[in-house]
């Protein structure tokens, strides 16, 4: 009986540890004296092109039941990238999911998406839950657009001479 104890309790302590923010946060900024509510923004570097940085702010609601799913996504080149880190990423529609975050019990996901745009060349990151709130289901878009990187390839065509 005492070991069954011991083990719900490690159980939630492990639940609830994954609920908190990651090593990543930049900033928590608190909504108000009397709420037990913050903004959290976290800094998260994309694995496969670490010249790319996306801060995401959400709402961290510690005791409450408030919807988790409401988020903010900002994504910047804050370093190189290269041509052989745009040849690693997969360029389909659908691109890949490159941070996943669990943001409540109830069983809500944040995910960031890379997706590849090839004739505008940019990176466009999706970020999303999971789950629907409210026959809605929350998203925010950023890009990073490759020109002036060592990625960017020069049109065959000038854009001038696309428009005419």
């Amino acid at each position: 009986m005492k070991n069954l104890k011991l083990l719900r309790t490690a159980s939630l302590v492990v639940m609830f540890s994954g609920l908190s923010a990651c090593g990543d946060d930049v900033a928590k900024v608190s909504l108000g004296m009397f709420t037990t509510k913050d903004v959290l923004i976290d800094a998260k570097h994309d694995p496969k092109i670490p010249g790319v940085t996306c801060h995401i702010s959400r709402v961290e609601a510690n005791l409450s039941m408030a919807d988790p799913s409401d988020m903010s996504i900002s994504c910047r080149q804050t370093g190189p990238i290269t041509k052989a880190e745009i040849a690693s990423i997969d360029k389909s529609k659908n691109g890949e999911i490159v941070f996943k975050q669990s943001l409540s019990i109830l069983f809500k996901s944040l995910k960031v998406r890379r997706i590849y745009d090839a004739e505008n060349q940019t990176l466009l990151y999706l970020s999303y839950s999971t789950k629907e709130t409210k026959g809605s289901d929350k998203h925010a878009l950023s890009t990073v657009p490759l020109y002036g990187t060592q990625a960017w390839v020069k049109p065959a065509v000038p854009v001038a001479e696309q428009v005419n």
